[in-house]
């Protein structure tokens, strides 16, 4: 895929590039965003999207890897802050479309290398500007571990500085102009005292990268002054402004080129702990089945429409709505997929509710080879926070297309005036190595209140987005950690064990043991490091 590379200066931005390059893209264009001259601060712009400290230098980027750079003004402000971003002209989020569209324009782009780590609010708005402009975001350092990241980092030979300081326990006058080697032991302390984020994550400190393997001149600082922005006695705020700067050659080393390691979620997927290592995690062929196999007479499907009516929290169940189609009376897929639709829009209407009030959807397919068509119909139904959504293909009666049941939810405002959690929704479409892209019409999970809803996961290699090899063990371990990662972004205590009821779908009924046998084992994971983490916190506080 050919990919333009976002780049702020700092070490995310590169290392992602590297991630690029690993995972066979080539990176063709630079972009980058800089403070409007009119302004008034030409150093660091107060922006939510975007690090602009070190902004002077970027220009040498373009000669350090041989690229064509594409910079552009930022001349909005952060507008709309929402979580979910909707196209505003005065937000600086449409500078970036703007500049995106000029660079697909220009070098025929097709993905975006984002450096994102953390942050749910930069993450949505790139991912906005790309499904705009029909690019795909690529951003391989979403969800990692930032003490393992930061450590790669190094290992991978990124020569990245600290330009920026802002948080309890940085110094501007000890720790501006360090290298990540020097400061990695000294973040790690910070953080396991006072939580501050090793790779800069809360807004901690701003790296500026004068080396990285795929440099093929080196960035260097000749001369450089401290520039206090804020003289707090505990958290001082500080930047390094650069005066004067120069490339050199490198060497004597390898320019340009850099030794590709093997894809830490590839190597995940397929490890060692994929298979059972006692005989307790093997399956228990004592524990029966009760399989039921569908008869495509057994159902009538004329009669399987029903609404189980509002709970008191505000859930009703929709349930039954069928898409009939028999190519034969000249009637299309896609139009039965609309007469469903349609169906179900009516049948919720009549209960007061709308499409954009579901919040789990099960789709019931004839056939994976009608998918297509069907979500052609689908994704125009659903505006930027689709439902979660579980889609399988199961026996159907002839002339049966596909079948739905959903839940929605919507508080009933006339009988409840008490404010209420608004619903929360996880649409992460970036590929990365955290779990797979959500690239269709539907959202990896969905927060009402205290309750999660996640929709299906299927064992892909994230960065690949291609099924594991290796069978059912390997299909069932995968996916469960899928779901696992899920939970964890939506809330960041939640596990598998708890869950209150999940669903599993397998083409065989051999599989089922194999399955149940790696859920209970997950859960007994769950269970130990529960205990484990437990046993940490009082230590500490015995310590303290």
């Amino acid at each position: 895929m050919r990919v333009v590379a976002l780049i702020s200066g700092g070490k995310d931005s590169c290392y992602n590039m590297m991630q690029c390059v690993a995972a066979g893209h080539q990176i063709v264009a630079l972009a980058n965003l800089r403070p409007a001259e009119n302004t008034g601060q030409t150093d660091e712009l107060d922006s939510y999207m975007y690090q602009t400290v070190g902004h002077h230098a970027i220009d040498l980027y373009a000669d350090a890897l041989d690229l064509p750079l594409y910079r552009g003004f930022i001349k909005g402000t952060s507008v709309n802050t929402g979580r979910v971003y909707t196209t505003c002209q005065e937000d600086e989020v449409e500078d970036l479309y703007h500049l995106m569209k000029l660079v697909k324009d220009k070098e025929g782009v097709e993905g975006v290398s984002v450096g994102a780590i953390l942050s749910d609010y930069q993450r949505v708005r790139v991912e906005d500007v790309c499904r705009r402009l029909n690019l795909q975001p690529l951003a391989y350092l979403w969800r990692r571990n930032q003490e393992i990241l930061l450590k790669e980092m190094i290992s991978s030979n990124i020569q990245a500085i600290i330009i920026k300081v802002a948080a309890f326990g940085l110094d501007p006058d000890k720790h501006l102009g360090k290298t990540l080697d020097q400061m990695e032991p000294y973040l790690l302390e910070l953080s396991e005292k006072y939580g501050v984020h090793v790779c800069g994550e809360g807004g901690e400190y701003e790296t500026f990268t004068l080396d990285c393997p795929l440099f093929k001149k080196k960035i260097v600082v000749d001369s450089a002054k401290v520039v206090v922005h804020s003289a707090d006695a505990f958290a001082p705020v500080a930047y390094l402004r650069f005066l004067k700067l120069h490339l050199e050659n490198k060497q004597g080393e390898s320019s340009g080129t850099f030794m590709v390691n093997s894809c830490s979620c590839e190597e995940s997927c397929n490890d060692d702990d994929i298979f059972p290592s006692s005989e307790e995690d093997e399956p228990q062929k004592n524990i029966p089945v009760i399989w039921k196999s569908l008869k495509h007479y057994s159902l009538d499907f004329t009669k399987t429409f029903g609404s189980s009516g509002r709970s008191l929290s505000g859930y009703q169940w929709f349930s039954g709505i069928t898409a009939h189609f028999i190519p034969s009376k000249g009637k299309n897929a896609q139009e039965a997929a609309r007469e469903a639709f349609s169906s179900l829009r009516a049948n919720m209407t009549s209960e007061g509710l709308k499409l954009k009030d579901i919040v789990l959807f099960h789709l019931y397919m004839k056939s994976m080879k009608d998918f297509n068509v069907i979500n052609s119909v689908y994704v125009t139904e659903f505006d930027l926070c689709p439902p979660a959504r579980v889609c399988v293909e199961t026996l159907l009666p002839d002339g049966v297309l596909f079948c739905i049941d959903c839940l929605a939810h919507k508080y009933d405002i006339a009988m409840d005036d008490v404010l209420r959690d608004e619903k929360l929704v996880m649409h992460v479409q970036s590929i990365s190595h955290w779990a797979p892209a959500n690239i269709g019409p539907y959202s990896q999970s969905i927060k009402v209140g205290d309750v999660l809803y996640c929709a299906g996961q299927i064992a892909l290699v994230p960065c690949t987005m291609q099924l594991v090899s290796g069978g059912i063990w390997t299909e069932a371990i995968v996916s469960l950690r899928h779901v696992e990662r899920v939970l964890q972004a939506m809330s960041q205590k939640t596990a598998l064990h708890h869950v209150i009821t999940a669903n599993c779908y397998v083409t065989d009924s051999k599989h089922v043991p194999i399955a149940r046998s790696i859920w209970q084992k997950k859960l007994r994971e769950c269970k130990k490091d529960c205990k484990n983490t437990w046993k940490n916190i009082w230590a500490r506080r015995l310590q303290l």
